[in-house]
């Protein structure tokens, strides 16, 4: 069995392509680095480490990888494909549209590639593996159109699993935490799929995307954001300091009113969940840089991301959103210099000031209430 993985990066190598790995599947990246290209080429294999102890680890074997920007290399790779995986950013995802298209319309030519393949994205989004499938659907005539409307399935994920920067001296070696969790949308996949170790197949997808990234994620970038605010340079320090930790469990028990608003969680069951992801947080084995953490402040700003798209469920149902505001005045504080998304935010807030730029980036006018109470607590840093 074949596997295409769009991104060798460190969730790619440390995460989807562990677990593909693991159910036999022999695994290709693709990838723009050329430097880690050539190293799974020359090698075909790499070791994952887990965050704990004793340093578990694992030697993933059997890989290789192509260009990612050699169009009918990356073609040929879909259409050879069983199955299709994405761990590349959302933002990226209309970039590997083209070569997906391409390998699809070989698979038309073809004529004997008529089973079904599954294009699934496992990215940190609402909606992902839909969202690549329009940017690929755009790209398809009316033939190829009807081709992928019977044979491939766009299943939608949630993916969970703290992988930190590395600073190893073998560039392959990624380390993870001993955590994770990888959810597929059953109603989205063929009706003969063979399920694969490793993953959860559900029939309502919302409720575990909706949990995850709004407890994990958002708790995640408010850790980072106070915790910059606070001087810390890594996750593990900032919420040991208990300013810091108070307002991370601040705005989980606040998302958390929404969820069991939402999906019916049973509350103690959700605070359980709360506190195994703070748990997670403070893994003593794992070093997770506040920058990396809290890069990208405009998209984990934005309507649907994080920190906004709770903040405003919860607004509508009179809920509090006191440190769900805090995440954000703290995000527009978020000041890095090599974080274009954090240098654009801050020109913005220095022109035309942080209302304006709340405004801007979250969608909501300025006199808001979420977004009054987020300038309040800006100023009040």
């Amino acid at each position: 069995m074949k596997a295409l993985h769009f991104g060798a990066g460190n969730i790619g190598r440390g995460f989807i392509g562990l677990i593909l790995s693991r159910a036999g599947y022999e695994v290709t990246f693709s990838d723009v680095n050329q430097e880690l290209v050539n190293a799974l080429r020359e090698r075909g294999e790499y070791t994952v480490e887990l965050a704990n102890e004793s340093k578990d680890q694992e030697t993933v074997t059997g890989v290789t990888a192509i260009d990612g920007r050699e169009l009918q290399t990356v073609a040929k790779a879909v259409a050879e494909a069983d199955l299709i995986t994405t761990a590349v950013g959302v933002g990226v995802l209309k970039h590997i549209a083209p070569g997906i298209s391409e390998g699809l319309e070989q698979r038309r030519r073809a004529g004997s590639v008529q089973k079904p393949l599954h294009i699934i994205a496992c990215e940190n989004a609402i909606g992902g593996s839909a969202q690549l499938k329009e940017h690929v659907y755009a790209l398809l005539d009316e033939q190829a159109r009807a081709f992928a409307d019977e044979y491939v399935y766009f299943p939608n994920s949630a993916v969970d699993r703290i992988v930190p920067i590395q600073n190893h001296e073998d560039m392959l070696h990624v380390q993870v935490e001993p955590f994770y969790e990888w959810v597929v949308d059953r109603s989205q996949m063929a009706p003969a799929f063979k399920p694969m170790d490793g993953v959860v197949y559900v029939h309502d997808l919302e409720p575990y995307i909706e949990r995850k990234l709004f407890t994990v994620n958002t708790g995640h970038c408010v850790a980072a954001y106070i915790g910059y605010v606070h001087g810390y340079d890594t996750i593990q320090k900032a919420i040991a300091d208990e300013k810091v930790k108070s307002v991370v469990y601040g705005a989980l028990q606040e998302t958390g009113q929404v969820l069991v608003k939402r999906f019916g969680f049973n509350p103690e069951e959700h605070e359980q969940y709360i506190e195994k992801i703070l748990g997670r947080f403070v893994n003593p084995y794992l070093t997770d840089e506040v920058t990396r953490v809290g890069r990208s402040p405009l998209r984990k700003l934005s309507p649907n991301d994080r920190l906004v798209r709770p903040a405003l469920l919860a607004h509508a149902d009179d809920m509090p959103v006191t440190h769900l505001a805090m995440g954000m005045a703290a995000a527009c504080k978020f000041d890095v210099s090599d974080d274009p998304e954090a240098v654009e935010l801050q020109s913005m807030i220095r022109q035309k000031g942080v209302e304006a730029a709340l405004s801007h980036y979250t969608g909501m006018d300025e006199n808001h209430p979420v977004v009054v109470e987020a300038v309040k607590q800006y100023k009040q840093m």
